[in-house]
This record gives structure tokens, sequence and C-alpha cells, in this order.
């Protein structure tokens, strides 16, 4: 997996579908949070560097030509020097720039094979090319005097189309997301929930012409069958966002340059086909990055 994501070491009927899938992906959110803080101190040493993991400056220092085909371009920069202790982290109100989230693994839950087996993630093969690292992202972020902390995302690049294949070969497209992301907790671990636009637009045409905000309502040689509940899904396109859920981690920091680093963890709904299919849960682990200035 690692050599195939880059450089990085690896680190009506249809909308109350929605509805549904939406609090299937919260429940599932918070049921595997509680196993991230062993994936917290493992992922901690990634922030440490890999020989090909790049500073903030040392990026900034690169021409077109060495970033092109070279995959730096899908990666966030890490921390050299700082501290290891998030409580390092002065209390205050901050304005979040340069916010990066670079995924290192992506799975997807699918049902047990076996009659009253348990669901579990499965490990995925990226079909896509190295173009889903979420990045020049602001917001804000504040922490208290306890170590509490509020952050808001507010605008960038904050979502980015990605497949994955199943071992069965079963290709998963979804729109990996921290769209409005708006987390709460402490420096160690707070969470929140996102949101996922649809994958598709509402202008987009389907095979036989039918779409959201233009094309045909219905695409039936007998109109009368049109309104029939296994025709009424593919004829009534839902293009409204869902919505996920995150929980981040603050493992370095250093207050010299007011950059922040950490690892995070986000289960999200795959696409729905505008309404046609039942989303899949995918959940991506992964580094982040952002520079902290006074507000």
């Amino acid at each position: 997996m690692a050599a195939s994501m880059g450089l990085r070491a690896p680190v009506a009927a249809p909308v109350a579908r929605t509805s549904r899938s939406s609090k299937v992906v919260c429940q599932a959110a918070k049921q595997t949070f509680g196993q991230t803080a062993a994936a917290v101190l493992a992922a901690t040493s990634i922030l440490a560097g890999s020989a090909n993991a790049l500073t903030y400056d040392e990026l900034q220092g690169l021409t077109y030509l060495q970033v092109k085909g070279s995959g730096v371009a899908n990666t966030c920069p890490v921390i050299q020097g700082g501290s290891s202790n998030p409580r390092d982290l002065k209390a205050g109100n901050y304005k979040l720039e340069k916010f990066c989230i670079e995924p290192t693994s992506f799975t997807v839950k699918e049902e047990s094979p076996f009659k009253g087996g348990e669901t579990e993630f499965t490990k995925t093969k990226l079909m896509t090319r190295l173009t889903y690292t979420l990045d020049a992202m602001s917001g804000s972020f504040k922490v208290d005097g306890s170590g509490n902390v509020a952050l808001k995302e507010d605008d960038g690049i904050d979502y980015a189309a990605v497949t994955v294949q199943l071992p069965g070969g079963e290709r998963v497209p979804f729109l990996f997301s921290v769209k409005q992301l708006d987390a709460k907790g402490t420096l160690e671990s707070f969470s929140g929930d996102f949101s996922v636009p649809s994958y598709r637009g509402s202008s987009f045409l389907d095979p036989k012409g039918r779409g959201g905000s233009t094309g045909y309502d219905n695409a039936v040689a007998l109109p009368a069958k049109a309104d029939e509940e296994e025709l009424l899904k593919e004829n009534i396109k839902v293009t409204g966002a869902l919505k996920g859920s995150a929980v981040l981690s603050v493992a370095k920091v250093d207050p010299a340059t007011g950059e922040v680093a950490g690892v995070f963890e986000s289960i999200q709904p795959s696409d729905t086909d505008m309404g046609a299919k039942t989303p899949k849960d995918v959940k991506i682990t992964g580094l982040w990055y952002g520079r902290l200035t006074q507000a």
C-alpha cells in the first residue's frame, strides 16, 4: 500500500435512505474512535519522518519540475524539530492556515460472507492517482488553559474524488472530505462531524439521460411504470450532502513557527449513485498538518 500511495510511509424514499446512512456512519465512528489511542502512538513515529518526508520550508523551496511526477504534491509537510508534548501549545485563539490532511490508509466496511458473521473494515487497493490529499485549507483553532480544543474548517481544497477497489474486484468511489469540519475535545483527541458532498452534481446525467436538475424525469418504455418502487430510486436523483465523523490528535508542535501536526481517523459514506445505492462506510486514517497564527 505504501508504494502505491506515494513517498510516505504507511501510515422521498431516497431522502429517508440518506438520513439513515448518515446515522449509521456516526454510530460506526463512535465505535471505532475508542481504538484510536493506539493508532496515535503508532503514527506518531511516522511524524518523526521517513527519509522522504519534507518540512514546510523544504517544500516551498522546490521548483515545479522537481515536484512534477514525484508524488510530493500529494504529501503534507512534517515538523522536524519542535516538541512531542501537545501541552506545549499555548492557549489562545488562532487562525489555522495551510491545513493539510494526507491519508495513508483506506478501508471499506463489508458484510461478512458467512451467516451471522460480523462486518469488518477491509483493506483496499487505491485506484486513484496521487491527487487525494486535502490542502490549502483554513479555519479557526482555539485552545484554552485546560488544553481543550475547538477546530472549525472554513475554506480550501476540502474534498477530493477517490476510488478504491475491494479484494473481490468491486470498486468504491467516494469524495474524501473534511468540509465544514467542527471538532471539539482535548489536544490528545478532538472529534466532530463534517459534510460529505454528493459525488455527482445535480446536472449529471446517467446513461438513460436522467438527472437531478436536467434531463428526463424518467426513462421507462411504459410511462405508467415510472412510479413503481423498484424504479423510483433510479428516477428520482438525490444530490444532498451526507455526514461523516473524524477524530484528530496533536502529536507534535513547534511554538516558535506555529506549526502543529498529528494523526487523524475519519469514517464517511461512499457514493450513493445519486440515491440509487446504499452507501458503504469508508474509514480513512493518516496525517495532518497546519500553521497557527494569532487571530
